[in-house]
């Protein structure tokens, strides 16, 4: 049996000798790669956390003392130590989450992996503990250098400072890297302190100098090498970076060196107060594939051969990333004022190759949402036309950016949503779901949502067009179907995808959903009843043809992959009725709850958006025996007599 095999809680470590913790270093990152190669999921920063997890567990005592992982990618190896050993169906539904969870163990404390809210949540723990008499125990927050880019951090740093009587360790986790290499003056600063020749030949002079005394020096070494530590930072000027904090700084300390992280921490948790222990790691340490990838370090892999590293399966259709990005990089080509901007997550949301052929033109400002949309309300009242790339759900922090900042000032600024909708594996704080019911309060903002790779490259063009007010093109994850043709479009801009020889079911689809609502249309063709399928293209203003239409229908389904609260379908019901429309809506979408890690057919499923089950509901709601129950037939739907309406402008 493995030492890894042994262990089922922290307190399983105490008793391991140096050299068997050494040996189960090694079975815990030959267990990651064997496992993670498997399903998925963030291998590369994990390999680079095992003696720093193995450390923090010796010293603390969790979940006495609490440990709160920023932003929770990194936890593997915390759930591996925490009793759950079984990877078989990581990120799937009904096995282990790819993030901490509360469901899962009581070790688990924070689950919202959006980065640098750590510190805050440390704050407030210690806080409490404080006020309530709970003085012995210690709150550890690990944090990664790329977390420290964000405004967060600093603001919670800037509170510790005012009341610093508290047991509390931050761990910065500095591997230079977020996905990418880490962005920023803090990157710089940090990048020195690794690379820094006062810093690096005086560890080595002493260690080479206790090495030649043989076992007794190296013992004498290590007793002393907290200390050392302390020396080495304030010789090569490190805690200048926190003085003016006021709290206290070890490091920087290599967080391979379990020995060396242990002193460290055991010297953090007996302060009695806010301390900053700095670990250089490596990211995707132990395994050559992750370390030679240049791009991220296999930050999060599919499928791979462990062998190699290479992925097992690959499409034949491109991502909706790669689309966005080819179409990118031809509308900056062709337009000078198109520049870009994003936090942190330049491969991920595709702006890499516009940052290779117009380097000057791209903004990457770290893990900083919100000022990277002040940023570029700026930026677009100098003139130029920014281009904000970021997942769906950290749109979100950045909304009051977006109302106040851009919308209020009429700047004209695109925001790409990479991830909207569901995206299954990650769970419930990276589904994309929330963005269309948040942003379509906004004042004169236009939402587009694209059906596939045309679309894309289309909205794109067409948003950037627009100089007057904010625009969003939101795609999901995975592959962008190439065309979903359409049978024309009307004056007004609508997609007429399919139509029935009745009138009798208007379904509006919003984006991907078209897949589905063209499926319920055949199922409701074989019934004997009529459907149109329409994409609005822009959801958000609500199109005047999409009014009219739905005027000579009986029914109106909507289709989003966003919440129905205060989604897209309650905003055309709203807009019907103030057109004296009376055509009843059905709005379907997802549930307005945090949904589980699963695969998005397992979620739209759940959430009856299949097209059988669409289906099934429309066929009972025309019959009259579900609500909202459809117009009776033959009854006058009060025409449309708009000019122009439904003009056919060829096939698209």
């Amino acid at each position: 049996m493995s030492i890894l095999e042994k262990i089922s809680s922290p307190r399983d470590l105490d008793g391991l000798t140096e050299s068997q913790l050494k040996v189960l270093a090694l079975e815990i990152r030959e267990f990651l790669i064997n496992k993670v190669a498997l399903t998925g999921g963030h291998l590369g920063p994990n390999l680079g956390v095992v003696e720093l997890t193995l450390a923090i567990h010796r010293v603390f005592d969790s979940p006495n003392d609490p440990i709160v992982f920023d932003t929770g990618h990194q936890s593997y190896v915390h759930k591996l130590l925490t009793g759950r050993q079984d990877f078989s169906h990581l990120r799937e539904r009904g096995g282990l989450a790819g993030y901490p969870q509360r469901g899962e163990s009581d070790h688990d404390i924070v689950e919202s992996s959006h980065a640098s809210s750590s510190l805050s949540w440390a704050d407030g723990i210690s806080r409490g503990f404080a006020m309530t008499g709970q003085s012995d125990r210690a709150v550890v927050a690990v944090v990664g250098d790329g977390s420290l880019t964000g405004g967060m951090t600093w603001e919670a740093l800037n509170n510790m400072t005012d009341d610093n009587a508290r047991r509390m360790v931050i761990v910065v986790n500095d591997n230079g890297r977020s996905y990418a290499p880490t962005i920023g003056g803090m990157a710089r600063y940090l990048n020195d302190v690794r690379t820094r020749k006062s810093y690096r030949s005086l560890r080595r002079s002493s260690e080479q100098f206790f090495a030649k005394l043989g076992a007794p020096g190296r013992a004498l070494y290590r007793g002393v090498r907290g200390g050392t530590h302390g020396f080495l930072s304030r010789a090569s000027n490190n805690e200048a970076l926190y003085s003016n904090l006021d709290i206290k700084y070890i490091g920087p300390i290599d967080g391979h060196d379990l020995h060396a992280m242990e002193e460290a921490l055991t010297q953090a948790k007996n302060y009695g107060a806010p301390v900053i222990v700095h670990a250089i790691t490596e990211k995707g340490r132990g395994y050559q594939p992750a370390r030679d990838d240049q791009d991220d370090q296999f930050h999060a892999v599919g499928k791979i051969d462990p062998a190699t590293g290479r992925a097992l399966s690959t499409s034949s259709q491109q991502s909706w990333t790669g689309v966005f990005s080819d179409a990118l990089l031809a509308e900056g080509t062709r337009n000078k004022k198109v520049v870009a901007i994003t936090a942190a997550m330049l491969r991920p949301t595709g702006l890499h190759a516009f940052a290779e052929r117009f380097p000057t033109r791209v903004h990457d400002v770290g893990i900083a949402e919100q000022h990277a949309v002040t940023s570029a309300a700026g930026l677009a009242y100098a003139g130029l036309h920014p281009v904000v790339a970021m997942y769906a759900t950290f749109v979100n922090r950045a909304f009051d950016q977006i109302l106040m900042d851009v919308a209020l000032h009429k700047a004209g600024v695109t925001f790409v949503l990479d991830r909207a909708g569901v995206t299954g594996p990650d769970g419930p704080s990276h589904h994309g779901m929330w963005d269309l019911s948040i942003l379509q309060v906004v004042p004169g903002i236009r939402i587009a949502a694209p059906r596939d790779a045309i679309r894309v490259r289309e909205e794109l063009a067409e948003a950037i067009a627009v100089d007057d007010a904010p625009t969003v093109i939101r795609f999901p994850k995975g592959s962008a179907p190439e065309e979903i043709a359409a049978l024309r479009r009307t004056d007004g801009g609508v997609d007429v995808l399919a139509e029935g020889e009745r009138e009798d079911v208007l379904i509006v689809a919003v984006g991907p959903m078209a897949t589905i609502a063209l499926d319920v249309a055949e199922r409701l063709r074989a019934q004997g009843i009529g459907a149109t399928v329409v994409d609005p293209r822009w959801v958000v203003p609500v199109n005047e043809d999409v009014v009219e239409l739905a005027r000579r229908h009986r029914l109106v389904i909507t289709l989003e992959d966003g919440v129905r609260v205060g989604g897209i379908g309650t905003r055309i019901r709203q807009r019907l009725r103030e057109a004296g429309v009376d055509t009843a809506v059905d709005e379907l979408g997802l549930p307005d709850l945090f949904i589980d890690h699963a695969s998005r057919e397992q979620i739209l499923t759940d959430a009856g958006l299949t097209g059988q089950q669409i289906a099934r509901d429309v066929v009972a709601q025309v019959l009259g025996s579900r609500i909202p129950v459809a117009r009776p037939d033959g009854e006058d739907p009060h025409p449309a007599t708009s000019p122009g309406f439904g003009a056919v402008t060829g096939k698209q």
